[in-house]
């Protein structure tokens, strides 16, 4: 884990900062925002955890001390939820498949409860039981490739959120076959931004943001009332970019977002995205390039951008409504379609990108 962490007073600017210290991290996520008016004594620390990177920026007296509290309880979630992780307890859970239950800590049987209830309501759209197939792609790794159509078939058959049981009351889950493994990449990063939050409200900061990859949280009001802007990056926009389309004025909340450029590969000539269809083992490839979602839960707003990606925007829509939560999507003809509680804090703010009516 790496880390760099600053005390900053007066005016400031963030977006310069996020292009330089966050080109191909934050920014290339989906996310950067901005401050300029004068603001109280405040706290900036960039970090590298849960496989991204993460800015905090938190102000108060206590500004410091809830940026590391914050960047503790993220730490210990990653050490709890990551497969990667030979000790945490999805890494157990993994091993433990087609067996018995195992203990867990509360704390990940609540984002397993979580993955499942968006798992049933979108129908397998967003699956927490992806790993057997997204393992053969091996995005972001050192040998991404795409598989063999024989493996794809022989693995996906082990992708089923039904045979993912979770007992939070008591703090089980178990894994009903033998090869079925849980991969929370789509619902951490949104369930980091929640342990943030709540770092800084038991700090006694007074308000923050925090962006975890493609997930951002607020916390608190700002003095004058106004709200932060949370820009939404250019899907056009090459890697070393920090293009955005867009900007969404968010006064407290979760943004995520889900879109085609995050991890990608070209191989013959075909590129492939890792937003993998969980029935068929595959990049969706349904016409939308991105999708963000604004919730007030960190969890759920990243597991529902994923949901509603892979859905297509109509269905996702109707999935958004069931959690009361807001969303854009944006298709590969540059059309910007946006629900109804987004639609007087959104605006298009630059490439060719038009409002669909």
């Amino acid at each position: 884990m790496q880390h760099r962490g600053k005390l900053m007073r007066g005016k400031k600017r963030i977006v310069p900062a996020l292009v330089v210290l966050f080109c191909g991290a934050a920014v290339l996520a989906g996310f950067y925002w901005y401050r300029t008016e004068r603001q109280p004594v405040s706290y900036e620390s960039s970090d590298f955890a849960m496989g991204t990177y993460i800015q905090q920026t938190v102000y108060g007296k206590n500004g410091e001390e809830a940026a590391k509290a914050a960047l503790g309880k993220i730490t210990r979630l990653e050490n709890e939820i990551s497969w990667r992780i030979d000790t945490s307890d999805v890494a157990r859970l993994n091993a433990a498949a087609g067996t018995d239950w195992i203990s867990i800590d509360p704390e990940t049987a609540s984002i397993l409860s979580a993955s499942l209830d968006v798992a049933q309501k979108s129908d397998g759209a967003y699956d927490p039981t992806i790993l057997p197939v997204s393992s053969l792609w091996d995005f972001g790794g050192e040998n991404q490739h795409a598989p063999a159509k024989s493996e794809v078939q022989k693995f996906v058959q082990y992708v089923n959120y039904q045979d993912l049981r979770v007992d939070a009351k008591n703090s089980k889950a178990s894994l009903k076959l033998h090869y079925m493994a849980i991969d929370l990449g789509g619902i951490g990063k949104g369930a980091a931004c929640d342990d943030a939050i709540a770092a800084y409200r038991s700090a006694g900061a007074e308000y923050g943001i925090i962006a975890v990859g493609g997930s951002i949280g607020v916390y608190g009001s700002k003095p004058d009332g106004s709200p932060w802007h949370i820009a939404i990056r250019d899907p056009d926009t090459k890697d070393d970019s920090a293009g955005s389309m867009g900007q969404i004025d968010l006064a407290s909340g979760f943004v995520s977002t889900s879109g085609t450029y995050e991890q990608t590969f070209t191989e013959n000539g075909v590129t492939y995205h890792h937003l993998l269809n969980p029935k068929t083992g595959y990049p969706e490839n349904n016409g939308l390039v991105s999708v963000t979602v604004k919730c007030d839960n960190g969890a759920l707003s990243d597991a529902l951008s994923t949901a509603c990606f892979v859905l297509g925007r109509e269905k996702g829509e109707k999935l958004l409504a069931d959690y009361h939560a807001e969303g854009v999507f944006i298709d590969s003809a540059n059309q910007v379609y946006v629900t109804g509680g987004l639609k007087d804090s959104f605006q298009i703010t630059g490439g060719n990108y038009v409002l669909a009516k």
